[in-house]
């Protein structure tokens, strides 16, 4: 039987999933994660159970090569999508990969360096073991090329914006994409009426405003550091505080950036852990950094959802998704309670059952807005997004 298969490959960690040659049934999924440490561990989970299998020092190639063994072990493959955290201008939706695109993608490394050389690393060797196997690029910033200028400059000289293209590009636009469909279907309309503000939150976080089904604007800017608090990452910090830092410390820029990328956001703020998991049980414990840290990721986060409004002739829908927006009530609960001059409000019933029985709606049914968890599926949308871009009929 051939099948679909998707690759995610992340800085740390090489995700994938087989899907039918519809992109419907999921057939298999997985992860080869800590790369390049002795805790590698490949995991692989299908319909009949999983199974799991260290993989100590693992490099990303070594990790694909497990995958490919498994995956061809049992099926051959119709078509492969990459996910690509980067596509630069050049891309505003996914792409069919040929030398051309690879050649984008590697020039695009720069703004993306712990994702992009990975990814065209990876294609590299896929297509060395599939030469034959149409592949696809999707790209995470595509969905947020219909930015308007507005949105997307930066206050900074023109000229940086033409000679080195630094403007704000965002990211998630996969999962923002995909559960602004799925809103789109439960309100009963087409996705490209719908008016929405989509909210990823995971270890990353980011929100989306969109317009008839077209993003207009987002909280990460020209790398994911921008906007919303995170696990590790800062979020929104004065600019000057770069300058001011590398003074008070001794530190040098690169430095100050490695603080505000992997020792800030919830981890630096509690003094305890990037996870919201771990943080809600410190807090009921009593811990008062831990209480101060999801404080700020929810205030910072309800200002954000009222900034992308600002973007927005109407409002159709806030939508949760992402590890925490999809299973962390409190968080919903208490960014929903900041929301109020929106006229949103939460049914603490439903949002505690994740909108069990109402088609994962967790707002009440007074509220001005209809408020949805909604369960993101990136390597589904990945899946699709390579069928259309490389023609169905035609695999």
């Amino acid at each position: 039987m051939e099948h679909i298969l998707v690759l995610n490959a992340g800085s740390s960690s090489l995700k994938f999933a087989v899907f039918d040659r519809a992109a419907e049934a999921l057939h298999a999924c997985g992860i080869v994660q800590n790369l390049d440490s002795p805790e590698a561990r490949f995991v692989m989970r299908t319909p009949e159970g999983s199974n799991s299998c260290a993989l100590p020092g693992a490099t990303i190639i070594q990790a694909l090569d497990k995958i490919i063994g498994e995956v061809s072990a049992e099926s051959s493959l119709a078509a492969i999508g990459h996910r690509v955290v980067h596509g630069g201008e050049y891309f505003g939706s996914a792409s069919r990969i040929d030398e051309t695109t690879l050649a984008e993608i590697e020039r695009c490394g720069r703004l993306a360096p712990l994702h992009n050389p990975r990814s065209a690393t990876v294609i590299r060797e896929v297509l060395r073991h599939f030469p034959n196997t149409p592949q696809a690029a999707v790209f995470d910033t595509a969905f947020h090329q219909t930015l308007p200028p507005k949105a997307f400059h930066y206050a900074i000289p023109h000229e940086f914006y033409a000679k080195h293209r630094i403007r704000r590009y965002g990211f998630h636009g996969i999962s923002h994409a995909y559960v602004g469909e799925q809103a789109a279907r439960r309100l009963g309309m087409p996705f490209s009426e719908l008016s929405a503000i989509t909210v990823h939150l995971g270890n990353g976080c980011s929100a989306c405003a969109i317009q008839r089904g077209r993003s207009v604007d987002t909280t990460m800017g020209l790398t994911p550091l921008e906007g919303l608090v995170m696990g590790n990452r800062s979020g929104d910090v004065d600019p000057a505080m770069h300058a001011f830092l590398a003074e008070c410390e001794n530190l040098s820029l690169r430095e100050v950036d490695e603080i505000l990328n992997h020792k800030s956001g919830l981890l630096g703020l509690s003094g305890l852990s990037n996870d919201m998991r771990t943080l809600a049980a410190a807090e009921e414990a009593g811990d008062e950094r831990a209480r101060l840290a999801i404080d700020v990721f929810c205030h910072r986060l309800a200002k954000a959802v009222l900034s992308m409004g600002a973007s927005l002739e109407k409002v159709d829908a806030v939508v949760f998704t992402g590890g925490i927006g999809e299973n962390s009530p409190s968080v919903r609960e208490r960014t929903l309670a900041q929301l109020g001059v929106m006229g949103v409000r939460c049914d603490p019933a439903l949002n505690s059952s994740k909108g069990l029985g109402s088609g994962g709606r967790i707002s009440a049914d007074d509220s001005a807005v209809p408020v949805f968890v909604i369960e993101t599926n990136e390597e589904l949308a990945i899946a699709r997004e390579t069928l259309k871009t490389l023609g169905a009929s035609s695999l």
